[in-house]
């Protein structure tokens, strides 16, 4: 009975002490553990050892506290540690969500589906629920990893599920404290931000992933400025999250082949340094200036005062977003003409420049009234933010690109065909196989005449080449999300043709979706080629250009006085002129067109609200 006893004293003594129900029965050396209290003729008569409870619960409370404090200020103090706990948490978000995504991918594929619809349905919802698995991935991990997001939602070959769910990536990202900017600022200036400014926000006017824009008095000039301040963080944990990326998206690709985005990491690990240098970005924009100038043209970069490595202090600029509505018709200023203009300078860079901005997105683009000596032909000026990436193209790839865009702006026929198919390759690496892919990137729209190998079994009439262009209608609408977004196999072709297109291509292929997608954003009247004859006529240019180089390289071993030299030099010359004379008609055309639609909008406005109705009906506010 003593045994019983001392059983008995134990387990009240546990049910005052503690809310476990583990205790232990010991004999000598052996301990037996049980969840719940045995009975008591359960219990060995010859158990003798008097205690069989743990009686100091205590210890554990305290060796947990000792525990935690000593990891507590490791974290705090060490700064591997910190990086290997930070680094399981992060990593784990996203190979989480990307390994989900895959397996949900395998799954949806494998399905059995009773109509084409259902398919198709299944896709997209397959599509949507991964983006945002690893859309909220992103947003918790912050920093690199929101700019991994920006570059997926630019990725134009991804289905729009994808771009959309990430495309708010530009707007979220979370300010750095004001006491972390400040601390950041005196290290790299050697003063602190009251020496320097008056008035200055604490509170930024932009943040993006890489860094916030506060705007403040430049004392020593005097200047309204905006000052760009890198995120304090990134610097700390630039290499382990860029490793962590490598490491998920490298699990990615082993576990399934077929999913193949190691390029991505590649692609940020060599960009990444340059976008964090605004030294390089001060560089940059000076030399972007000096491509423009002496140009009658609308863009305007704003003058950089003061640049370090993380610290930038630049001209202030007030204006709107290039896609605000409102602001534009406030100051009269012309949709159709910002959407021709933006798609000039674009054009200017990758096809004269050859050096061209290559992170473009309207967060980037302010527009605002010209000033006083503006070199702009209108009444408006684009203002270019955010210089830290740009691309060159060598003049071979410069020229073949510019080659290709002719061959798709030319009518179908067996050559052109051929053309389009060989430039695919020189431009982009990309085969017969994958050319479809490849073109419907570039156009935007389902591919044109030859371009897929069926036997025109389609519910639309597939264009000849992009004059020949109508208005996108649902029947294309539809044979896109079948057999671009949900044809069997094709998400693969798509991986494809990211991981082939050389990424100078990649972001050349950005700038045309700006373009494209500022034009629709903007409500424009015109027709939906206007900017691709923009596109047409500095690719003319610069073929035109290199035959003329040619031809002037080839004097030495062909003679002055050559007839083929002058044959091929006045060939190549009449065929740029008769081209660009071509483009333009069609372009006066076209231009003749959308006014008349704006000024029937504009008195379709006037009979139902009177001039205010008007106004807005010319402007694109209103649908009439």
């Amino acid at each position: 009975m003593v045994l019983h006893r001392t059983y008995l004293v134990g387990w009240r003594r546990l049910q005052r002490n503690s809310t476990s129900t583990v205790f232990s029965v010991a004999n000598g050396h052996q301990t037996r553990w049980f969840r719940n209290p045995p009975r008591l003729h359960q219990i060995p008569r010859h158990h003798t050892h008097k205690t069989y409870v743990n009686e100091r619960p205590w210890i554990y409370s305290a060796a947990a506290l000792l525990v935690g404090g000593a990891g507590y200020i490791a974290y705090q103090n060490y700064q591997p540690f910190r990086h290997t706990c930070l680094a399981a948490i992060r990593c784990s978000r996203v190979a989480g969500a990307a390994i989900i995504g895959a397996i949900d991918y395998k799954l949806t594929f494998t399905r059995h589906y009773d109509t084409e619809n259902q398919y198709a349905d299944a896709v997209s919802q397959c599509h949507k629920r991964s983006a945002e698995r690893v859309l909220r991935a992103l947003l918790a991990n912050g920093g690199i990893f929101i700019k991994l997001g920006q570059h997926m939602a630019s990725l134009i070959v991804l289905p729009r599920e994808w771009t959309g769910t990430m495309r708010p990536l530009q707007d979220q990202c979370e300010p750095t404290p004001y006491e972390d900017i400040e601390k950041l600022f005196e290290s790299d200036m050697g003063a602190s931000i009251d020496e320097l400014f008056d008035d200055f926000d604490p509170n930024p006017i932009g943040i993006a992933s890489l860094a916030q824009v506060h705007i403040g008095t430049h004392k020593p000039s005097g200047r309204r400025v905006a000052v760009k301040l890198q995120h304090p963080h990134l610097a700390e944990f630039c290499d382990i999250d860029m490793e962590m990326v490598e490491v998920t998206l490298g699990w990615i690709k082993y576990w399934f082949p077929e999913f193949e985005f190691t390029w991505l990491a590649d692609e940020m690990r060599q960009n990444l340094p340059k976008e964090m240098d605004f030294i390089r970005e001060d560089n940059n924009a000076a030399r972007a200036t000096k491509d423009f100038e002496g140009m009658r043209t609308s863009l305007y970069i704003p003058e950089v005062i003061i640049s370090t490595k993380r610290v930038l202090i630049m001209e202030f600029i007030e204006g709107g977003r290039v896609d605000d509505l409102q602001y534009l018709a406030k100051n009269n200023i012309d949709r159709n003409k910002v959407a021709l203009e933006l798609s000039r300078i674009f054009s200017q860079m990758v096809f004269v420049n050859g050096w061209f901005h290559a992170d473009p997105h309207p967060g980037n683009l302010l527009i605002r009234p010209a000033i006083r000596h503006s070199h702009s032909p209108y009444n408006f000026e684009i203002v270019l933010l955010d210089h830290g990436l740009y691309f060159d193209l060598g003049d071979q790839l410069r020229v073949n690109y510019g080659r290709f865009w002719l061959s798709l702006i030319a009518s179908s026929s067996p050559s052109v065909q051929a053309d389009r198919r060989k430039y695919a390759e020189l431009v982009g690496n990309i085969g017969p196989d994958l050319y479809p892919v490849f073109e419907a990137a570039i156009t935007g729209r389902a591919a044109m005449e030859g371009s897929w190998d069926d036997a025109g079994d389609v519910a639309f009439k597939r264009a000849s080449g992009l004059i020949d262009m109508t208005p996108q209608t649902e029947e294309e609408m539809e044979a896109i999300r079948n057999a671009v977004v949900a044809q069997d196999g094709l998400i693969i072709s798509v991986f494809d043709v990211l991981r082939r297109v050389p990424r100078r291509v990649l972001m050349v292929l950005k700038l045309n979706d700006l373009t494209r997608s500022l034009d629709n954003a903007l409500a424009t009247t015109h027709s939906n080629i206007r900017i691709f004859l923009i596109t047409a006529k500095y690719c003319a240019f610069a073929v035109w250009e290199d035959e003329r180089k040619q031809a002037a390289d080839s004097i030495r071993t062909r003679g002055l006085l050559s007839l083929s030299l002058f044959r091929d030099y006045f060939g190549a010359w009449w065929k740029y002129e008769s081209s660009y004379l071509k483009f333009l008609l069609i372009e006066s055309f076209l231009d003749l067109q959308a006014a008349s639609v704006k000024v029937k909008a504009w008195f379709k406005g006037l009979r139902q609200r009177g001039l205010a109705g008007a106004r807005e009906a010319a402007a694109g506010l209103t649908i009439v």
